[in-house]
């Protein structure tokens, strides 16, 4: 069905169709007359894994929900109370980023539609297909811009014994995968452990990369030069982390903007 999942999915909208697109192993990205409303990476914490790590919900009482909630588990979770709507808008929002992410650019999987395929969350959020392919080109490109080389993406996590400064000023991302590396365990593994989006977790490793607070993957390597857009200065201050996606200024991220105000109002 195509070469790559980016074509495939620009298809499958442009007929409208509803059903999940998998790609293998790597993941599935579900489609409600021609919008994405879901999708899933095998490297990205899934909305089950994000609840299960933040003491919302069992993972006995997810599998219960996802075999007798008929593909509405979402409804299911808003009416026990594990989640207020606005809480359940919101946890797809960023899964389905962070799964497109990661899923896009993806070589190798065959892919295969199944029409009629549901998440078994059920449809709490959409997006337009281009628009989702701008928003990951816009995450790839910022990601580059904090530290443009890729080494320590997949690598163990390993922080520095010594600094070279008298202090650092660490946001809450980068101090909660300082405290979670064991050496061991790579951005991926520690997105899902902490219960963290997987891209959020990638960005604070380049920027500790780029400060010099990680191990080098080889001695003889040098890592590149910190820039001013790095996000961490030993002794600076650093912006905090941000609770929604970036916008721009174009209809579809107004339209993003207005959802997102509703769904932060109901959490109140």
């Amino acid at each position: 069905m195509g070469d790559t999942i980016e074509a495939t999915l620009t298809r499958l909208a442009g007929d409208g169709v509803t059903g999940a697109l998998r790609a293998g192993r790597a993941g599935t990205v579900y489609l409600h007359e021609g919008r994405v409303n879901h999708a899933e990476c095998a490297t990205t914490p899934s909305v089950a894994e994000l609840l299960t790590a933040s003491g919302r919900i069992s993972a006995d009482a997810v599998r219960t929900t996802r075999r007798d909630a008929a593909g509405n588990g979402g409804e299911e979770l808003v009416r026990r109370g594990v989640l207020t709507r606005g809480e359940l808008q919101l946890c797809v929002l960023g899964a389905t980023l962070d799964a497109s992410f990661f899923l896009f650019g993806v070589t190798g999987p065959k892919l295969r539609f199944e029409d009629g395929d549901r998440h078994w969350l059920g449809t709490h959020w959409s997006f337009d297909v281009p628009a989702l392919l701008r928003e990951c080109l816009r995450r790839k490109a910022r990601l580059d811009s904090v530290w443009p080389s890729t080494e320590m993406d997949t690598l163990p996590v390993r922080p520095v014994r010594r600094i070279g400064s008298e202090q650092v000023v660490l946001s809450a991302t980068q101090w909660e995968i300082l405290l979670a590396a064991d050496g061991e365990s790579t951005p991926a593994d520690l997105a899902k452990k902490i219960g963290l989006s997987a891209y959020a977790t990638l960005v604070a490793v380049r920027e500790l990369a780029a400060a010099d607070l990680l191990m080098r993957p080889e001695p003889e390597k040098l890592l590149p030069r910190r820039t001013e857009s790095s996000g961490l200065r030993p002794g600076l201050g650093t912006p905090s982390r941000p609770i929604t996606p970036e916008t721009t200024g174009d209809p579809t991220d107004v339209n993003l903007l207005i959802r997102l105000r509703d769904a932060l109002e109901a959490l109140r």
